[in-house]
């Protein structure tokens, strides 16, 4: 499937098993840090939504604005991290090299630094600005 080029109901229909939406306060900014950072890549990218691609697998950003007739907005806050108990996982991302790329943003906060687990994977939890936790991890 061509993202850039697919109609959003061809899109919609080809989704299947599980799936991510995130609603973020900036787009373009969040896909810029998701590229460098975690080697992702943005489709259709625009000021209210992005088809994020990583390691064969998408999910989707959408701003704010677009969730207007959508009860969810209301229970998200103005200011301050999103996402609280939700891991969103990357296995196939280097956690140091991931920790040391997300240093350079400002925005970014590291949680956790790259750490050996006993459950057999090294990780680092990255907090994007809007308080996604995102934790790349490589198997030990």
């Amino acid at each position: 499937m061509d993202y850039e080029t697919v109609k959003a109901e061809d899109f919609g229909r080809s989704l299947s098993g599980i799936g991510l939406n995130l609603l973020v306060r900036d787009v373009e900014r969040l896909a810029a840090f998701l590229g460098a950072v975690f080697g992702m890549t943005a489709h259709r990218l625009s000021r209210d939504f992005a088809i994020m691609s990583y390691h064969g697998e998408v999910f989707q950003l959408h701003a704010d604005p677009t969730y207007h007739a959508h009860p969810l907005p209301a229970l998200l806050p103005e200011a301050g991290p999103r996402g609280a108990g939700v891991e969103i996982r990357l296995y196939e991302t280097d956690p140091d090299a991931a920790a040391e790329r997300a240093s350079a943003f400002p925005d970014a906060t590291i949680l956790q630094p790259p750490t050996d687990k006993p459950h057999g994977l090294r990780e680092c939890y990255i907090l994007c600005e809007n308080g996604y936790a995102w934790v790349p991890s490589r198997r030990l």
